[in-house]
C-alpha cells in the first residue's frame, strides 16, 4: 500500500511511525523550508572551525588517529579515504524497507544542523527517496557505537563509487570534512528499532484479541479485569490491558461471570504480565523519538555557540538497555500464551475433548501445537537474554565500550517471529474450541475478529498436519491487531 501524504523533514518531531510510513508505504518526504539553510550554516561554520583549530575527523584522522593531523593538501581526499576504508560492510544486504528509513532517519538527523556536512548530502537523500534509488547495504559492520560501514556505504554510493540496487543518482562530490560527518549515527540501528518495535507493538495489540477469545472459549471470569482491581494498582501497561479486555469482552458494561471462582493465571494475571510489555514498548518508542531527531554526530557544530563540541554520543545504551527489557517482558507474555494453550486442550478447563479432538478415541486433535508452541518459546528465551552484558575494547584501546543496540534489535526481531508462532498456536485453539462450543461471542470487536478467523482459517475436525492452518494464523494476527 502507497502511502500519498506528505512527511516534512525538519530535524525535529519525527515519529517512529513516520518511518514506518516511510519505509513500507513509499510515503513522500519533503524537507522543511529553513533545513537547508542550517545545515549551509552548519557546513561554513565547520569549514571555518577547521582552519582554526584541530576537529576530530576533519583536521584529524578518527580512532586512535585522533592526533593524526591531515595534511592540509591532501584534505580533499581524506574523505573519500575514510569512506572507502569504512565501507566495509558484510552479511545479507538489509531488506528495501531498512534501507528506506536509514535514509529518512539519516537526512532527518542532518536536518537537525549539527553535522556540518554540504546540503548537497541532504538534498542527495531527499531525491533518493523520491524516486526510489537503494544503496545497497550491508547488515553486519556494527557495536552501537555508529553505523560507520552502513552509512559509509550509503555516502560511497551517493559519490558514485558503489552501485545502487535500485535506481540511481548522478554522482555527488564529497566535501572535505563531509565523510565523518556523515557516517557518525546510528540511524541503520534506528532503522531496524523502528520496524522492530512496530512490528512488536502489532503483535502485542493482537495478544488482547487472542486472549479475549481464549477466555470466552474457557468461560473465563472478568473480575480479574475490573477498573476497580485495576485503579488499585495503577500500573499504566496493566491499566490498559485490562481496559482493552472490558472493551472486548462487554457491550453494555457488565463484565461475564465465569464459569469458576477463579482462573488460571493465563487468563487471571494477563494484565499483570502483559502491561510490562506495553510499558516497555512505550519506553522504546520514547527512546527512539529522541534518537530520531537527534543531532548526534561527534564533534557537534552547534551554530548558537560557533563551536566544535567532541563528545560521546554515539553510545546507544539507552537503545540497548531499552530493547533487551523489551525482550524479557515479552518472554513472560509469551509463557502466559502458552499456559492458556494447554488450559484449552485440557477437558476440565474447557468442557471440551482432549485436545480438541473430534474424530475416534485417541484421536490427537491439536496436541501437536505445545510441541510448536514450546519450541518457538524456547527460541524466544535465547533470544531474550541481554546483549548489553558484553562490550568490546577496540581501536587500540581507545574506544573501550560497546553497547552492541544492533544486536539488541536483532534479537527482539528473533524474539517477536517467535512470538507470532506461539500466539498463532494459541489463536489456532481458541477458535477451534469456540467453534465446538458453539459460543455466543459478546457484540464486540471480538465478534468481526472471530469472523476474520473463521474465514481465514478452515475447520478440520480429523486428525491432520495443521502447519499450513499455523502459516494462516500468523498472517491472521495483523489482521487482529488494529480491531
Amino acid at each position: 500500500m502507497t502511502d500519498t501524504s506528505r512527511i516534512e523533514i525538519s530535524g525535529a518531531g519525527l515519529r517512529c511511525a513516520d518511518v514506518v510510513r516511510v519505509a513500507r508505504r513509499s510515503a513522500w518526504t519533503e524537507l522543511a523550508p529553513d533545513a537547508l539553510a542550517r545545515a549551509e550554516q552548519g557546513y561554513e561554520l565547520a569549514v571555518e572551525l577547521g582552519a582554526k583549530r584541530a576537529v576530530y575527523g576533519r583536521t584529524t584522522g578518527v580512532g586512535a588517529n585522533r592526533h593524526t593531523v591531515v595534511d592540509p593538501e591532501s584534505a580533499d581526499h581524506h574523505g573519500l579515504r575514510l569512506l572507502r576504508s569504512h565501507a566495509s560492510g558484510t552479511g545479507e544486504p538489509l531488506p528495501d524497507d531498512a534501507v528506506r528509513a536509514v535514509m529518512a532517519i539519516r537526512l532527518n538527523q542532518l536536518a537537525a544542523g549539527g553535522s556540518g556536512v554540504h546540503p548537497r548530502l541532504l538534498e542527495a537523500l531527499a531525491t533518493a527517496l523520491r524516486v526510489g534509488a537503494l544503496p545497497l547495504v550491508h547488515s553486519r559492520g556494527a557495536i552501537g557505537t555508529g553505523d560507520l560501514t552502513a552509512l559509509a556505504e550509503i555516502a560511497l554510493t551517493l559519490a558514485g563509487e558503489l552501485p545502487w540496487a535500485a535506481g540511481n543518482l548522478d554522482p555527488l562530490a564529497i566535501s572535505p570534512g563531509d565523510a565523518l560527518a556523515f557516517i557518525s549515527s546510528n540511524a541503520a540501528t534506528l532503522a531496524e528499532a523502528v520496524l522492530a518495535w512496530h512490528d512488536l507493538t502489532r503483535l502485542l495489540a493482537a495478544s488482547h484479541v487472542v486472549t479475549a477469545l481464549t477466555f470466552c472459549a474457557l468461560g473465563g471470569s472478568a473480575e480479574a479485569y475490573s477498573e476497580r482491581v485495576h485503579a488499585a494498582r495503577p500500573h499504566p501497561g496493566a491499566v490498559r490491558c485490562a481496559a482493552e479486555l472490558r472493551r472486548l469482552l462487554t457491550a453494555a458494561g457488565d463484565l461475564p461471570d465465569g464459569r469458576r471462582l477463579q482462573d488460571p493465571f493465563g487468563l487471571r494475571a494477563f494484565p499483570q504480565v502483559q502491561g510490562p510489555a506495553l510499558d516497555a514498548a512505550a519506553a522504546v518508542e520514547r527512546v527512539l523519538g529522541i534518537d530520531l531527531n537527534a543531532a548526534a554526530e561527534n564533534p557537534l557544530i552547534d551554530i548558537e555557540t560557533e563551536q566544535a563540541y567532541h563528545h560521546g554520543q554515539f553510545s546507544t545504551a539507552y537503545v540497548a538497555l531499552a530493547f533487551d527489557h523489551l525482550r524479557a517482558s515479552l518472554h513472560h507474555v509469551a509463557e502466559l500464551s502458552t499456559a492458556r494453550l494447554g488450559d484449552l486442550v485440557e477437558p476440565d478447563l474447557s468442557g471440551l475433548p482432549p485436545f480438541l479432538s473430534e474424530g475416534p478415541a485417541g484421536s490427537s486433535g491439536i496436541m501437536i501445537l505445545e510441541y510448536v508452541a514450546h519450541d518457538a518459546l524456547g527460541t524466544l528465551r535465547h533470544a531474550a537474554s541481554p546483549v548489553t552484558l558484553g562490550t568490546a575494547v577496540i581501536s587500540r584501546g581507545l574506544e573501550d565500550h560497546a553497547s552492541f543496540s544492533t544486536h539488541a534489535v536483532r534479537s527482539t526481531v528473533a524474539a517477536t517471529a517467535a512470538y507470532r508462532t506461539v500466539l498463532a498456536c494459541e489463536l489456532l485453539a481458541a477458535v477451534r474450541a469456540l467453534r465446538m462450543a458453539g459460543t455466543e461471542l459478546p457484540d464486540t470487536p471480538l465478534r468481526e475478529a472471530f469472523r476474520l478467523a473463521v474465514g481465514s482459517l478452515p475447520h478440520i475436525g480429523e486428525d491432520h498436519p495443521l502447519s499450513v492452518e499455523i502459516g494462516q494464523a500468523e498472517r491472521l494476527l495483523d489482521r487482529l491487531s488494529v480491531l
